[in-house]
């Protein structure tokens, strides 16, 4: 039902130090954003390493849906996206189980969604969602076009690229030795397959 946690989302009050904070200081890669004038917020996402992504919001206007979270909490984790291949059949789980659910959305082709109370969801506001996640991000974090996966040679070994599902890429660094090892198991994997047909 769920492929991975997407992001987190981090309601601020001060956008632009948060963005220094995240983008200057931790060197967070800035991806897809916009401003939604209906509920009066901007997002933006950004990418951090290989995998890890986050959301920054802000209100842009006053009657924002952020406007009691910022009252109540001041800048914080607002909620946690999670990522579905199917959000038909993640609905029907959750009516099923008898889990409440609100925002439901399917009318757009890039991106479908619902959402978990935090009463309902052990303290937290969950986002469940339903796109394809290349769609979201800089292509500086993503695999070349057609491209699942790289090798690079490192100053004690080799470092070995792979795109991954969830949209960008995650390298693992194999020193001579392990890398030796892999090709091995590559070439008895392969020799199997063949085997077999």
């Amino acid at each position: 039902m769920i492929s991975r946690i997407d992001h987190v989302s981090i309601a601020v009050g001060d956008y632009e130090g948060a963005r220094r904070f995240f983008q200057d200081l931790l060197g967070a890669v800035p991806g897809t954003g916009r401003e939604d004038p209906d509920m009066k917020y901007f997002w933006q996402l950004f990418s951090l390493g290989d995998l890890s992504r986050m959301e920054l919001m802000k209100a842009t206007g006053t009657g924002s849906f952020l406007d009691n979270f910022l009252d109540s909490r001041g800048s914080g984790v607002h909620h946690i996206t999670l990522e579905t291949p199917d959000i038909e059949k993640t609905r029907r789980l959750l009516e099923e189980s008898g889990i409440p659910y609100f925002g439901f959305n399917n009318t757009q082709d890039r991106w479908k969604e619902l959402f978990i109370h935090p009463r309902d969801a052990y303290g937290v506001l969950i986002q469940i969602a339903e796109f394809k996640p290349g769609d979201w991000l800089d292509p500086s974090v993503m695999m070349s076009a057609g491209r699942r996966f790289s090798v690079s040679r490192t100053s004690d070994g080799y470092a070995v690229t792979f795109a991954h599902p969830g949209g960008g890429r995650a390298t693992v660094t194999l020193s001579a030795s392990e890398t030796r090892l892999l090709i091995d198991e590559l070439k008895t994997a392969l020799r199997e397959e063949e085997q077999d047909t």
